[in-house]
């Protein structure tokens, strides 16, 4: 007789951030990934599979779970439509009901340890330093940073090469700040010549802008990595390449299906799926079948409080070692999950400014990061100088402060102080 799912559970937690970089998140506007819902799968044959999803920041919330009740787990492990967490659990229940790791499932594994990458989210240079030199003592030769026009792109990287040992590697994600490819050539250029442990560029234009990726492809020797799909694999190819690699993301079956057309494109690519150790779990699983997913994988577990887990998934060498177990091969942390369940997730923070120093003495305040996000993305102010830098501002109680947060709630705020 086949097991069936009998019931499914969903509760919420709230994983704070590790204090190095709870600050830092919260000006980035995304301490809200700290909130994280669980899925657990009962089956009548007493098996439980878990699940985990980022609710601020995954691909797909948990959807239309009464749909799975009665079914068996392998019958719908490749729904992408039950999104992160449902589809994970699943996975989980089905192998360890078959008695075998996730990656069984899935395909003929090609490796035993992924390369796996650091990663943090739009820092300072100083920030980025105690990071990179944290990555280090946890194993990582491989970070991946934000790159940021409000911050000094160049002071960043020297300060993470001047801590890493000569073999360590920085991938820079400008999420397309540089905005096209006359302001991103002789930046992209000039750094890649300065700083030979820079490995990969991420998205320094617009993805759909196919002439202007084509053309600054041509003319920088570091690898460019983009989402794919953002152009269309056979748009690329006509055009002579726009990339070297891609980045992926999403349900199990896209990621299985892209992952099969990077094969046959013979192009790299890392998987990004952000969350605590189940999601770092399922993406080392992918990537063991994946022949292409050569690039490091991206998480952010290291970032949490607690990965969820009884015991830490260590590091070596910058790779993780793909689990054995039946289903995921993780033992989740049952106190952890009874600490930091919640009802709902406070993301409340104090009243703050966010005031961006250009060289030259400009000042840009801000009410919140997605003003940033809109302010450069329309190039309203220089996004290929040196010398910027960020401060997070809180409030002094003053009437001043609170004129200039109101003020710039309307609108960025400029001033020549």
């Amino acid at each position: 007789m086949t097991a069936k799912i009998t019931a499914v559970e969903r509760f919420l937690l709230h994983v704070p951030f590790v204090d190095r970089v709870r600050r830092e998140m919260e000006r980035a506007g995304v301490h809200t990934w700290s909130e994280l819902e669980i899925t657990r799968v009962e089956t009548d044959a007493g098996i439980v599979g878990w699940g985990e999803t980022i609710q601020n920041y995954t691909w797909g919330r948990v959807q239309a779970q009464e749909r799975v009740i009665g079914q068996t787990p392998a019958s719908l492990m490749w729904d992408d439509s039950l999104g992160a967490g449902l589809q994970m659990a699943l996975l989980d229940a089905a192998g360890k009901l078959a008695g075998v790791p996730v990656y069984q499932l899935l395909g003929s594994k090609v490796r035993d340890w992924c390369a796996i990458s650091f990663w943090d989210h739009d820092m300072s240079p100083e920030k980025y330093e105690v990071e990179a030199k944290t990555a280090v003592g946890l194993g990582y030769d491989c970070i991946k940073i934000k790159t940021r026009p409000w911050f000094d792109v160049r002071e960043t990287i020297q300060r993470i090469s001047d801590v890493t040992p000569d073999h360590f590697r920085i991938d820079a994600d400008w999420n397309a700040f540089l905005n096209n490819a006359s302001n991103a050539i002789p930046l992209l250029r000039e750094l890649e010549s300065t700083f030979p442990k820079i490995k990969i560029f991420e998205d320094p234009i617009p993805r759909h802008d196919a002439s202007g990726n084509h053309f600054m492809r041509s003319q920088i020797e570091t690898a460019i990595a983009h989402h794919y799909g953002a152009i269309g694999a056979r748009q690329g190819l006509e055009l002579g390449g726009v990339c070297d690699g891609w980045v992926l993301g999403g349900g199990v079956s896209q990621i299985m299906r892209h992952g099969r057309t990077a094969e046959s494109l013979d192009m790299p690519f890392f998987l990004q799926m952000v969350g605590a150790a189940p999601t770092t779990a399922m993406s080392l699983h992918l990537s063991a079948v994946l022949p292409m997913a050569q690039w490091p994988t991206i998480t952010c577990h290291e970032l949490y409080e607690h990965s969820l887990l009884t015991e830490r998934m260590p590091v070596l060498g910058g790779h993780a070692r793909v689990p054995e177990g039946p289903g995921l091969g993780i033992e989740l942390d049952e106190q952890a999950l009874s600490k930091y369940r919640v009802e709902k997730a406070d993301h409340s923070v104090p009243k703050r400014l966010i005031k961006v120093c250009r060289p030259g003495g400009v000042n840009i305040y801000f009410a919140n990061s997605g003003q940033k996000w809109t302010f450069y993305g329309k190039g309203n102010q220089p996004v290929d100088e040196w010398g910027c830098s960020t401060e997070y501002l809180d409030d002094d109680g003053t009437s001043d402060f609170s004129n200039l947060l109101e003020r710039a709630a309307q609108s960025p705020v400029i001033t020549t102080e």
